[in-house]
């Protein structure tokens, strides 16, 4: 259950930042989050605190809301 919604938020957070044209090293840089969390992030390895989801969510222009529609 757990792998499934990191599996899910992961993909989103890949379809956001595809959609605004950002690479994982781009999206690292905007975020100051390291490109090998956003890549883990991306395929559901890493739990996300919810400090680094308000980072997430920053970084794509969205809400922690519209960054959580799974």
């Amino acid at each position: 259950m757990e792998n499934d919604i990191l599996t899910q938020f992961g993909s989103r957070v890949k379809e956001l930042r595809t959609k605004n044209k950002l690479t994982q090293e781009q999206f690292a840089h905007k975020t100051g989050l390291h490109k090998n969390y956003i890549g883990m992030v991306e395929r559901g390895e890493r739990n996300p605190s919810l400090i680094n989801i308000q980072i997430i969510a920053n970084g794509l222009n969205v809400t922690i809301s519209e960054l959580m529609l799974l």
